[in-house]
Protein backbone atom coordinates (compact mmCIF):
# COMPACT_ATOMS: atom_id res chain seq x y z
CA UNK A 1 0.00 0.00 0.00
CA UNK A 2 1.38 3.41 -1.14
CA UNK A 3 2.37 6.13 1.72
CA UNK A 4 -0.16 8.70 1.89
CA UNK A 5 -3.34 6.18 1.31
CA UNK A 6 -6.19 5.49 3.90
CA UNK A 7 -6.70 1.60 4.62
CA UNK A 8 -9.92 0.67 2.72
CA UNK A 9 -12.66 0.09 5.83
CA UNK A 10 -15.37 -2.66 5.16
CA UNK A 11 -18.69 -0.69 4.77
CA UNK A 12 -21.22 -0.46 7.76
CA UNK A 13 -23.97 -2.94 7.63
CA UNK A 14 -27.23 -1.53 7.81
CA UNK A 15 -29.15 -1.93 10.96
CA UNK A 16 -32.00 -3.24 9.30
CA UNK A 17 -30.07 -5.96 8.04
CA UNK A 18 -28.39 -6.73 10.96
CA UNK A 19 -32.29 -6.69 12.50
CA UNK A 20 -33.08 -9.21 9.87
CA UNK A 21 -30.60 -11.59 10.04
CA UNK A 22 -31.02 -11.20 13.77
CA UNK A 23 -35.20 -12.23 13.93
CA UNK A 24 -34.28 -14.85 10.85
CA UNK A 25 -33.74 -17.65 13.19
CA UNK A 26 -35.95 -16.74 15.37
CA UNK A 27 -39.52 -15.27 13.68
CA UNK A 28 -40.57 -18.91 13.69
CA UNK A 29 -40.12 -19.28 17.79
CA UNK A 30 -42.31 -15.51 17.40
CA UNK A 31 -44.58 -17.41 15.19
CA UNK A 32 -45.30 -20.48 16.96
CA UNK A 33 -45.70 -18.18 20.48
CA UNK A 34 -48.55 -16.08 17.93
CA UNK A 35 -50.51 -18.97 16.88
CA UNK A 36 -50.87 -21.22 20.32
CA UNK A 37 -52.00 -17.74 21.45
CA UNK A 38 -54.48 -17.73 18.21
CA UNK A 39 -55.49 -20.87 18.41
CA UNK A 40 -56.55 -20.37 22.29
CA UNK A 41 -58.51 -17.53 21.74
CA UNK A 42 -60.94 -19.02 18.59
CA UNK A 43 -61.14 -21.70 20.57
CA UNK A 44 -62.79 -20.41 23.54
CA UNK A 45 -65.43 -18.85 21.66
CA UNK A 46 -66.92 -22.62 20.53
CA UNK A 47 -65.67 -24.77 23.34
CA UNK A 48 -67.47 -22.95 26.32
CA UNK A 49 -71.30 -23.43 24.20
CA UNK A 50 -71.17 -27.17 24.09
CA UNK A 51 -70.81 -26.95 28.51
CA UNK A 52 -73.18 -24.37 29.19
CA UNK A 53 -75.97 -26.52 29.86
CA UNK A 54 -73.65 -27.69 32.74
CA UNK A 55 -72.57 -24.53 33.90
CA UNK A 56 -76.14 -23.43 33.99
CA UNK A 57 -76.89 -26.47 36.09
CA UNK A 58 -74.67 -26.07 38.80
CA UNK A 59 -74.56 -22.37 38.63
CA UNK A 60 -78.98 -22.41 39.10
CA UNK A 61 -78.94 -20.80 36.09
CA UNK A 62 -81.53 -20.31 33.28
CA UNK A 63 -80.15 -21.28 30.12
CA UNK A 64 -81.11 -17.08 28.99
CA UNK A 65 -78.96 -16.26 31.52
CA UNK A 66 -76.47 -18.70 30.81
CA UNK A 67 -76.19 -17.08 27.38
CA UNK A 68 -74.35 -14.62 28.63
CA UNK A 69 -71.71 -16.43 28.87
CA UNK A 70 -70.89 -15.99 25.47
CA UNK A 71 -72.63 -12.96 25.01
CA UNK A 72 -70.55 -10.91 27.41
CA UNK A 73 -67.38 -12.49 25.71
CA UNK A 74 -68.21 -11.71 21.70
CA UNK A 75 -69.30 -8.13 23.32
CA UNK A 76 -65.94 -7.09 24.72
CA UNK A 77 -64.31 -8.91 22.24
CA UNK A 78 -65.62 -6.79 19.41
CA UNK A 79 -65.81 -3.96 21.18
CA UNK A 80 -61.62 -4.09 21.52
CA UNK A 81 -61.16 -5.17 18.04
CA UNK A 82 -61.05 -2.34 16.07
CA UNK A 83 -59.08 -0.32 18.81
CA UNK A 84 -56.07 -2.78 19.21
CA UNK A 85 -54.22 -0.57 16.34
CA UNK A 86 -54.59 2.55 18.62
CA UNK A 87 -53.01 0.12 21.56
CA UNK A 88 -50.06 -1.41 19.84
CA UNK A 89 -48.75 2.18 18.67
CA UNK A 90 -49.70 3.53 21.85
CA UNK A 91 -47.64 0.98 24.03
CA UNK A 92 -45.93 -0.93 21.92
CA UNK A 93 -46.67 -4.56 19.99
CA UNK A 94 -44.75 -6.29 22.72
CA UNK A 95 -46.32 -4.84 25.48
CA UNK A 96 -49.78 -4.96 24.52
CA UNK A 97 -49.34 -8.64 23.24
CA UNK A 98 -48.31 -9.79 26.48
CA UNK A 99 -50.21 -8.19 28.45
CA UNK A 100 -53.35 -9.14 26.14
CA UNK A 101 -52.19 -13.14 26.99
CA UNK A 102 -51.40 -12.38 30.73
CA UNK A 103 -55.23 -10.77 30.94
CA UNK A 104 -57.25 -13.92 29.20
CA UNK A 105 -55.07 -16.50 31.03
CA UNK A 106 -55.96 -14.85 34.60
CA UNK A 107 -59.50 -14.10 33.21
CA UNK A 108 -59.75 -17.83 32.56
CA UNK A 109 -58.48 -19.38 35.44
CA UNK A 110 -60.79 -17.07 37.46
CA UNK A 111 -63.56 -18.13 35.08
CA UNK A 112 -63.03 -21.65 36.33
CA UNK A 113 -62.67 -20.80 39.88
CA UNK A 114 -66.43 -18.66 39.36
CA UNK A 115 -69.14 -19.75 42.04
CA UNK A 116 -72.01 -17.27 40.61
CA UNK A 117 -73.18 -16.19 37.01
CA UNK A 118 -72.67 -12.58 37.92
CA UNK A 119 -68.91 -13.41 38.51
CA UNK A 120 -68.49 -15.72 35.41
CA UNK A 121 -69.41 -12.78 33.14
CA UNK A 122 -67.93 -10.73 34.37
CA UNK A 123 -64.25 -12.38 34.14
CA UNK A 124 -65.88 -13.58 30.41
CA UNK A 125 -65.95 -9.81 29.72
CA UNK A 126 -61.96 -9.52 30.29
CA UNK A 127 -61.66 -12.39 28.77
CA UNK A 128 -62.89 -11.31 25.43
CA UNK A 129 -60.99 -8.22 25.90
CA UNK A 130 -57.80 -9.37 26.17
CA UNK A 131 -58.47 -12.01 23.34
CA UNK A 132 -58.70 -9.23 20.49
CA UNK A 133 -54.75 -8.81 20.43
CA UNK A 134 -54.50 -12.08 20.16
CA UNK A 135 -55.71 -12.07 17.01
CA UNK A 136 -55.69 -8.36 15.22
CA UNK A 137 -52.01 -7.74 16.64
CA UNK A 138 -50.94 -11.16 16.07
CA UNK A 139 -51.80 -11.36 12.56
CA UNK A 140 -50.32 -8.03 11.69
CA UNK A 141 -46.86 -8.69 13.81
CA UNK A 142 -46.81 -11.83 11.62
CA UNK A 143 -47.48 -9.76 8.09
CA UNK A 144 -44.69 -7.69 9.35
CA UNK A 145 -41.66 -9.96 10.70
CA UNK A 146 -41.77 -12.14 7.30
CA UNK A 147 -40.95 -10.95 4.29
CA UNK A 148 -43.36 -11.02 1.94
CA UNK A 149 -41.94 -13.97 -0.08
CA UNK A 150 -43.39 -16.15 3.20
CA UNK A 151 -46.78 -14.67 3.49
CA UNK A 152 -47.96 -17.12 1.24
CA UNK A 153 -47.53 -20.04 3.74
CA UNK A 154 -47.02 -18.24 7.33
CA UNK A 155 -50.30 -16.45 6.82
CA UNK A 156 -52.20 -19.71 5.61
CA UNK A 157 -50.02 -21.64 9.13
CA UNK A 158 -52.06 -19.09 11.36
CA UNK A 159 -54.96 -19.35 9.86
CA UNK A 160 -55.50 -22.90 9.90
CA UNK A 161 -55.97 -22.27 13.91
CA UNK A 162 -58.64 -19.48 13.38
CA UNK A 163 -60.76 -21.68 10.86
CA UNK A 164 -60.51 -25.14 11.95
CA UNK A 165 -61.12 -23.79 15.80
CA UNK A 166 -64.26 -23.37 15.62
CA UNK A 167 -64.65 -26.89 14.14
CA UNK A 168 -62.97 -28.54 17.11
CA UNK A 169 -64.37 -26.74 19.47
CA UNK A 170 -67.47 -28.66 20.42
CA UNK A 171 -66.11 -31.79 20.06
CA UNK A 172 -62.99 -31.16 22.56
CA UNK A 173 -65.76 -29.32 24.59
CA UNK A 174 -67.88 -32.16 25.11
CA UNK A 175 -64.96 -34.23 25.81
CA UNK A 176 -64.28 -32.12 28.49
CA UNK A 177 -67.71 -31.31 29.41
CA UNK A 178 -68.65 -35.19 29.68
CA UNK A 179 -65.05 -36.79 31.07
CA UNK A 180 -64.20 -33.65 33.99
CA UNK A 181 -66.27 -30.42 34.62
CA UNK A 182 -67.37 -27.81 32.67
CA UNK A 183 -64.61 -25.73 34.84
CA UNK A 184 -61.76 -27.06 33.00
CA UNK A 185 -62.74 -25.40 29.75
CA UNK A 186 -60.82 -22.63 31.03
CA UNK A 187 -58.26 -23.96 32.99
CA UNK A 188 -56.57 -25.54 30.03
CA UNK A 189 -55.86 -21.71 28.74
CA UNK A 190 -53.61 -21.07 31.63
CA UNK A 191 -50.52 -23.51 30.46
CA UNK A 192 -50.64 -22.73 26.60
CA UNK A 193 -50.85 -18.87 28.01
CA UNK A 194 -47.77 -19.38 29.74
CA UNK A 195 -46.26 -21.32 26.95
CA UNK A 196 -47.08 -18.06 24.42
CA UNK A 197 -46.69 -15.60 26.83
CA UNK A 198 -42.48 -17.03 27.33
CA UNK A 199 -42.26 -17.02 23.41
CA UNK A 200 -43.40 -13.79 23.19
CA UNK A 201 -41.27 -11.79 25.43
CA UNK A 202 -38.26 -13.55 24.69
CA UNK A 203 -38.08 -13.24 20.81
CA UNK A 204 -40.82 -10.31 19.94
CA UNK A 205 -39.10 -6.91 20.22
CA UNK A 206 -40.66 -3.60 19.56
CA UNK A 207 -39.30 -1.64 15.79
CA UNK A 208 -37.65 1.66 16.96
CA UNK A 209 -40.13 4.76 16.61
CA UNK A 210 -43.03 3.02 15.89
CA UNK A 211 -44.71 4.11 19.62
CA UNK A 212 -47.17 6.79 18.70
CA UNK A 213 -48.08 9.35 21.70
CA UNK A 214 -50.37 12.17 21.94
CA UNK A 215 -53.92 12.80 22.79
CA UNK A 216 -56.44 9.68 23.23
CA UNK A 217 -59.64 10.20 21.15
CA UNK A 218 -62.04 9.86 23.70
CA UNK A 219 -64.67 10.70 21.99
CA UNK A 220 -63.53 7.96 19.41
CA UNK A 221 -63.33 5.69 22.12
CA UNK A 222 -66.84 5.93 23.81
CA UNK A 223 -68.92 6.61 20.36
CA UNK A 224 -67.04 3.11 19.14
CA UNK A 225 -67.51 0.93 22.74
CA UNK A 226 -71.43 2.44 22.82
CA UNK A 227 -72.22 1.77 18.80
CA UNK A 228 -70.55 -1.79 18.69
CA UNK A 229 -71.46 -2.97 22.22
CA UNK A 230 -75.45 -2.08 21.50
CA UNK A 231 -74.88 -3.73 18.14
CA UNK A 232 -73.71 -6.91 19.22
CA UNK A 233 -76.68 -7.37 22.16
CA UNK A 234 -78.68 -6.57 19.43
CA UNK A 235 -77.52 -9.29 17.27
CA UNK A 236 -76.91 -11.60 20.39
CA UNK A 237 -80.59 -11.23 22.26
CA UNK A 238 -82.80 -9.94 19.34
CA UNK A 239 -84.35 -13.66 18.05
CA UNK A 240 -85.37 -14.34 21.61
CA UNK A 241 -86.69 -10.54 22.59
CA UNK A 242 -88.68 -11.15 18.67
CA UNK A 243 -86.71 -7.91 17.42
CA UNK A 244 -88.49 -4.51 17.48
CA UNK A 245 -91.20 -6.27 18.98
CA UNK A 246 -88.97 -5.72 22.08
CA UNK A 247 -88.83 -1.92 23.22
CA UNK A 248 -85.14 -2.80 24.34
CA UNK A 249 -83.88 -3.97 21.27
CA UNK A 250 -85.20 -0.83 19.06
CA UNK A 251 -83.90 1.43 21.17
CA UNK A 252 -80.61 -0.20 20.98
CA UNK A 253 -80.71 -0.25 17.07
CA UNK A 254 -81.02 3.21 17.25
CA UNK A 255 -78.27 4.10 19.67
CA UNK A 256 -76.15 1.79 17.57
CA UNK A 257 -76.98 3.24 14.44
CA UNK A 258 -76.52 6.67 15.59
CA UNK A 259 -73.33 6.08 17.40
CA UNK A 260 -72.01 4.55 14.52
CA UNK A 261 -72.48 6.98 12.02
CA UNK A 262 -71.34 9.64 14.64
CA UNK A 263 -67.80 7.75 15.02
CA UNK A 264 -67.28 7.62 11.42
CA UNK A 265 -67.65 10.83 10.78
CA UNK A 266 -65.94 11.95 13.93
CA UNK A 267 -62.88 9.34 12.40
CA UNK A 268 -62.70 10.91 9.50
CA UNK A 269 -63.19 15.09 10.02
CA UNK A 270 -59.76 16.56 9.81
CA UNK A 271 -60.48 18.49 13.49
CA UNK A 272 -59.61 14.62 14.81
CA UNK A 273 -55.65 14.61 14.78
CA UNK A 274 -55.47 11.28 16.69
CA UNK A 275 -58.70 9.20 15.41
CA UNK A 276 -58.83 5.40 16.86
CA UNK A 277 -59.70 4.04 13.66
CA UNK A 278 -57.49 5.05 10.90
CA UNK A 279 -60.58 4.59 8.27
CA UNK A 280 -57.75 5.43 5.42
CA UNK A 281 -56.55 2.09 4.96
CA UNK A 282 -60.25 1.20 2.77
CA UNK A 283 -59.01 3.60 0.53
CA UNK A 284 -56.87 0.45 -0.41
CA UNK A 285 -59.28 -1.32 -2.96
CA UNK A 286 -57.89 -4.93 -2.53
CA UNK A 287 -58.78 -4.38 1.33
CA UNK A 288 -62.41 -2.72 1.00
CA UNK A 289 -62.83 -5.57 -1.16
CA UNK A 290 -61.42 -8.31 1.37
CA UNK A 291 -63.50 -6.81 4.36
CA UNK A 292 -66.65 -7.48 2.18
CA UNK A 293 -65.41 -10.79 1.59
CA UNK A 294 -64.39 -11.51 5.37
CA UNK A 295 -67.69 -10.61 6.56
CA UNK A 296 -69.52 -13.13 4.09
CA UNK A 297 -66.81 -15.38 5.07
CA UNK A 298 -67.99 -15.00 8.88
CA UNK A 299 -71.72 -15.61 7.92
CA UNK A 300 -70.92 -18.76 6.27
CA UNK A 301 -68.29 -20.11 9.27
CA UNK A 302 -69.92 -19.04 12.13
CA UNK A 303 -73.35 -19.08 10.88
CA UNK A 304 -73.11 -22.98 9.77
CA UNK A 305 -71.32 -23.93 12.61
CA UNK A 306 -74.18 -22.56 14.90
CA UNK A 307 -76.89 -24.13 13.11
CA UNK A 308 -75.58 -27.73 12.58
CA UNK A 309 -75.48 -29.14 16.11
CA UNK A 310 -78.88 -27.75 16.18
CA UNK A 311 -80.13 -29.48 12.87
CA UNK A 312 -78.04 -33.14 13.53
CA UNK A 313 -79.49 -33.35 17.08
CA UNK A 314 -83.06 -32.19 16.51
CA UNK A 315 -83.91 -33.80 13.26
CA UNK A 316 -81.34 -36.66 12.44
CA UNK A 317 -80.80 -37.55 16.30
CA UNK A 318 -77.23 -37.16 16.54
CA UNK A 319 -75.65 -36.76 19.70
CA UNK A 320 -73.19 -34.15 20.48
CA UNK A 321 -70.32 -36.34 20.55
CA UNK A 322 -71.39 -37.46 16.92
CA UNK A 323 -71.87 -34.37 16.24
CA UNK A 324 -68.27 -32.91 16.96
CA UNK A 325 -66.96 -35.94 14.88
CA UNK A 326 -69.08 -34.98 11.93
CA UNK A 327 -68.07 -31.95 11.62
CA UNK A 328 -63.98 -33.45 12.45
CA UNK A 329 -63.54 -34.60 8.69
CA UNK A 330 -64.37 -31.05 7.41
CA UNK A 331 -62.08 -29.22 9.66
CA UNK A 332 -59.24 -31.65 8.83
CA UNK A 333 -60.08 -30.76 4.79
CA UNK A 334 -60.14 -26.95 5.63
CA UNK A 335 -56.30 -27.50 7.13
CA UNK A 336 -55.53 -29.48 3.70
CA UNK A 337 -56.74 -26.59 1.46
CA UNK A 338 -55.67 -24.03 3.21
CA UNK A 339 -51.92 -25.01 3.79
CA UNK A 340 -52.37 -26.29 -0.66
CA UNK A 341 -53.39 -22.34 -1.15
CA UNK A 342 -50.38 -21.15 0.97
CA UNK A 343 -47.87 -23.33 -0.61
CA UNK A 344 -49.57 -21.76 -4.49
CA UNK A 345 -49.65 -18.28 -3.03
CA UNK A 346 -45.81 -18.45 -1.29
CA UNK A 347 -42.80 -16.68 -2.79
CA UNK A 348 -42.07 -13.80 -4.97
CA UNK A 349 -44.19 -14.76 -7.82
CA UNK A 350 -47.23 -17.10 -6.54
CA UNK A 351 -47.81 -19.71 -9.24
CA UNK A 352 -51.70 -19.25 -8.88
CA UNK A 353 -54.01 -16.02 -9.35
CA UNK A 354 -55.47 -15.68 -5.79
CA UNK A 355 -58.59 -14.88 -7.56
CA UNK A 356 -58.82 -17.81 -9.23
CA UNK A 357 -58.46 -19.47 -5.81
CA UNK A 358 -61.51 -17.51 -4.36
CA UNK A 359 -63.72 -18.33 -7.50
CA UNK A 360 -62.62 -21.80 -6.97
CA UNK A 361 -63.00 -22.03 -2.74
CA UNK A 362 -66.92 -19.93 -3.77
CA UNK A 363 -68.07 -23.05 -6.03
CA UNK A 364 -67.04 -25.44 -3.86
CA UNK A 365 -68.53 -23.84 -0.81
CA UNK A 366 -71.55 -23.30 -3.21
CA UNK A 367 -71.67 -27.16 -4.14
CA UNK A 368 -71.67 -28.25 0.01
CA UNK A 369 -74.78 -26.13 0.48
CA UNK A 370 -76.88 -27.59 -2.09
CA UNK A 371 -76.00 -31.04 -1.56
CA UNK A 372 -76.85 -30.18 2.67
CA UNK A 373 -79.79 -27.39 1.32
CA UNK A 374 -81.20 -31.28 -0.16
CA UNK A 375 -81.17 -33.78 2.64
CA UNK A 376 -84.03 -35.44 3.99
CA UNK A 377 -84.74 -36.61 7.49
CA UNK A 378 -83.57 -39.83 6.35
CA UNK A 379 -80.41 -38.81 5.45
CA UNK A 380 -77.83 -40.35 8.24
CA UNK A 381 -73.70 -39.33 9.30
CA UNK A 382 -72.27 -40.43 5.52
CA UNK A 383 -74.35 -37.61 3.85
CA UNK A 384 -73.87 -35.23 6.03
CA UNK A 385 -69.84 -35.63 6.29
CA UNK A 386 -69.66 -35.52 2.87
CA UNK A 387 -71.35 -32.21 2.55
CA UNK A 388 -69.15 -31.00 5.33
CA UNK A 389 -65.89 -32.37 4.04
CA UNK A 390 -66.87 -30.63 0.76
CA UNK A 391 -67.43 -26.77 2.59
CA UNK A 392 -64.27 -27.75 4.78
CA UNK A 393 -62.20 -27.29 1.45
CA UNK A 394 -63.91 -24.58 0.31
CA UNK A 395 -63.64 -22.71 3.57
CA UNK A 396 -59.38 -23.57 2.84
CA UNK A 397 -59.61 -21.98 -0.48
CA UNK A 398 -61.16 -18.82 0.79
CA UNK A 399 -59.90 -17.55 3.58
CA UNK A 400 -56.16 -18.04 2.42
CA UNK A 401 -56.25 -16.34 -0.59
CA UNK A 402 -58.58 -13.42 0.52
CA UNK A 403 -56.11 -12.89 3.39
CA UNK A 404 -53.08 -12.81 0.90
CA UNK A 405 -54.79 -10.39 -1.35
CA UNK A 406 -56.14 -7.89 1.73
CA UNK A 407 -52.50 -7.18 3.13
CA UNK A 408 -50.73 -7.81 -0.50
CA UNK A 409 -50.46 -4.04 -1.21
CA UNK A 410 -50.51 -2.43 2.33
CA UNK A 411 -47.45 -1.15 4.10
CA UNK A 412 -46.04 -3.01 7.14
CA UNK A 413 -47.36 0.00 9.31
CA UNK A 414 -50.64 -0.25 7.74
CA UNK A 415 -50.79 -3.90 8.60
CA UNK A 416 -52.19 -3.58 12.42
CA UNK A 417 -55.06 -1.38 11.47
CA UNK A 418 -56.26 -3.75 8.55
CA UNK A 419 -55.91 -6.39 11.12
CA UNK A 420 -58.51 -5.26 13.22
CA UNK A 421 -60.96 -4.49 10.50
CA UNK A 422 -60.70 -7.43 9.08
CA UNK A 423 -60.78 -9.23 12.09
CA UNK A 424 -64.36 -7.05 13.07
CA UNK A 425 -65.50 -7.96 9.86
CA UNK A 426 -65.43 -11.62 10.34
CA UNK A 427 -66.73 -11.45 14.10
CA UNK A 428 -69.62 -9.49 13.38
CA UNK A 429 -70.17 -11.55 10.04
CA UNK A 430 -70.36 -14.09 12.20
CA UNK A 431 -72.87 -12.48 14.55
CA UNK A 432 -74.71 -11.64 11.71
CA UNK A 433 -75.22 -15.04 10.60
CA UNK A 434 -76.02 -16.50 13.93
CA UNK A 435 -79.16 -13.83 14.31
CA UNK A 436 -80.25 -14.17 10.87
CA UNK A 437 -79.72 -17.99 10.44
CA UNK A 438 -81.73 -18.68 13.88
CA UNK A 439 -84.58 -16.25 13.06
CA UNK A 440 -84.42 -17.52 9.25
CA UNK A 441 -85.10 -21.45 10.95
CA UNK A 442 -87.78 -19.97 12.89
CA UNK A 443 -89.82 -18.18 10.45
CA UNK A 444 -90.09 -20.72 7.74
CA UNK A 445 -90.41 -23.93 10.10
CA UNK A 446 -93.75 -21.80 10.53
CA UNK A 447 -94.26 -21.40 7.18
CA UNK A 448 -93.63 -24.76 5.94
CA UNK A 449 -95.57 -26.31 8.61
CA UNK A 450 -98.80 -24.26 8.20
CA UNK A 451 -97.96 -25.17 4.01
CA UNK A 452 -98.01 -28.69 5.24
CA UNK A 453 -101.21 -28.46 7.21
CA UNK A 454 -103.24 -27.50 4.60
CA UNK A 455 -102.80 -30.77 2.90
CA UNK A 456 -103.12 -32.77 6.22
CA UNK A 457 -107.10 -33.02 6.68
CA UNK A 458 -109.43 -35.67 7.39
CA UNK A 459 -110.65 -37.75 3.77
CA UNK A 460 -107.13 -36.97 2.53
CA UNK A 461 -106.11 -40.95 1.49
CA UNK A 462 -102.33 -40.49 2.69
CA UNK A 463 -103.45 -38.74 6.17
CA UNK A 464 -106.08 -41.47 6.81
CA UNK A 465 -103.67 -44.66 5.98
CA UNK A 466 -101.20 -42.94 8.08
CA UNK A 467 -103.34 -42.48 11.15
CA UNK A 468 -104.73 -45.82 10.48
CA UNK A 469 -100.97 -47.39 11.22
CA UNK A 470 -100.33 -45.11 13.98
CA UNK A 471 -103.23 -46.24 15.82
CA UNK A 472 -102.94 -49.79 14.81
CA UNK A 473 -99.35 -48.96 16.77
CA UNK A 474 -100.34 -47.96 19.57
CA UNK A 475 -103.24 -49.95 20.30
CA UNK A 476 -100.91 -53.06 19.32
CA UNK A 477 -98.70 -51.79 22.57
CA UNK A 478 -101.43 -51.77 25.03
CA UNK A 479 -103.37 -48.35 24.62
CA UNK A 480 -106.98 -48.45 24.69
CA UNK A 481 -108.95 -47.24 21.28
CA UNK A 482 -109.31 -43.52 22.16
CA UNK A 483 -106.12 -43.06 23.19
CA UNK A 484 -104.74 -44.62 20.47
CA UNK A 485 -106.52 -42.08 18.50
CA UNK A 486 -105.47 -38.98 20.55
CA UNK A 487 -101.88 -40.20 20.19
CA UNK A 488 -102.03 -41.04 16.89
CA UNK A 489 -103.06 -37.23 16.20
CA UNK A 490 -99.57 -36.22 18.32
CA UNK A 491 -97.40 -38.35 16.46
CA UNK A 492 -98.73 -37.43 12.93
CA UNK A 493 -98.42 -33.42 14.17
CA UNK A 494 -94.95 -34.72 15.50
CA UNK A 495 -93.94 -35.56 11.38
CA UNK A 496 -95.27 -32.71 10.30
CA UNK A 497 -93.52 -30.65 12.63
CA UNK A 498 -90.32 -32.24 11.97
CA UNK A 499 -91.00 -31.98 8.13
CA UNK A 500 -91.18 -28.07 8.44
CA UNK A 501 -87.86 -28.16 10.72
CA UNK A 502 -86.34 -29.67 8.05
CA UNK A 503 -87.41 -27.53 4.61
CA UNK A 504 -86.62 -24.73 7.38
CA UNK A 505 -82.88 -25.68 7.84
CA UNK A 506 -82.66 -26.87 3.88
CA UNK A 507 -83.63 -23.08 3.29
CA UNK A 508 -81.21 -21.93 5.61
CA UNK A 509 -78.45 -23.76 4.17
CA UNK A 510 -79.37 -22.33 0.74
CA UNK A 511 -79.96 -19.14 2.01
CA UNK A 512 -76.25 -19.86 2.63
CA UNK A 513 -75.33 -20.38 -0.93
CA UNK A 514 -77.31 -17.05 -2.49
CA UNK A 515 -75.17 -14.93 -0.12
CA UNK A 516 -72.23 -16.57 -1.50
CA UNK A 517 -73.15 -15.96 -5.05
CA UNK A 518 -74.11 -12.21 -4.22
CA UNK A 519 -71.06 -10.98 -2.62
CA UNK A 520 -68.53 -13.26 -5.51
CA UNK A 521 -68.41 -10.47 -7.84
CA UNK A 522 -66.45 -8.00 -5.40
CA UNK A 523 -63.48 -10.98 -6.42
CA UNK A 524 -63.60 -8.64 -9.51
CA UNK A 525 -62.17 -6.03 -7.63
CA UNK A 526 -59.14 -7.65 -6.71
CA UNK A 527 -55.64 -7.62 -8.28
CA UNK A 528 -52.97 -9.57 -9.17
CA UNK A 529 -49.75 -8.46 -7.29
CA UNK A 530 -46.58 -8.96 -8.58
CA UNK A 531 -42.86 -8.10 -7.48
CA UNK A 532 -39.98 -8.97 -5.03
CA UNK A 533 -40.46 -9.37 -1.91
CA UNK A 534 -41.11 -6.38 0.79
CA UNK A 535 -38.40 -6.34 3.92
CA UNK A 536 -39.31 -6.96 7.10
CA UNK A 537 -39.73 -3.91 9.06
CA UNK A 538 -36.85 -2.97 11.78
CA UNK A 539 -37.19 -5.40 14.82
Amino acid sequence: MTAGTTEAKPAARPAAADDSERIGATRWLILLGLITAAIMEVLDTTIINVALPQMAGNLGATMQEISWVSTGYILSNVVVLPMTAFFTERFGRRRYLTASIILFAVASFLCGTSHSLVELVMWRVLQGAGGAALLSTAQATIRQIFPRDQQGLVQSVFLLGIIVAPTLGPTLGGWITDNYTWNWCFFINVPIAMTSTFLVTTFLHDPPGRRRAGRVDWLGIGLLTVGLGALQYVLEEGNQDDWFSSATILRLSILAAVCLVTMVWWELTPRNKHPIINFGVLRNRELAASIFLFIALGFGLYGGVFIFPLFTQNLLHFTPTETGLALLPGGLATAVTALICGQLLNGPRPLVDSRVLIALGVAIFVASMWDLGHLTTAAGEPDVRLALIVRGAGLGFLFTPINHVAYASLKPAEAQQASGLINLARQLGGSFGIAILINYVTVHTQYHRVDLLANVYPGQPLMDERLRALTAGLVAHGYNPEAAQRGALALLDQQVMRQASMLSYNDAWMLLLITFVVVSPAILLLRRHRGAAAPVDAH
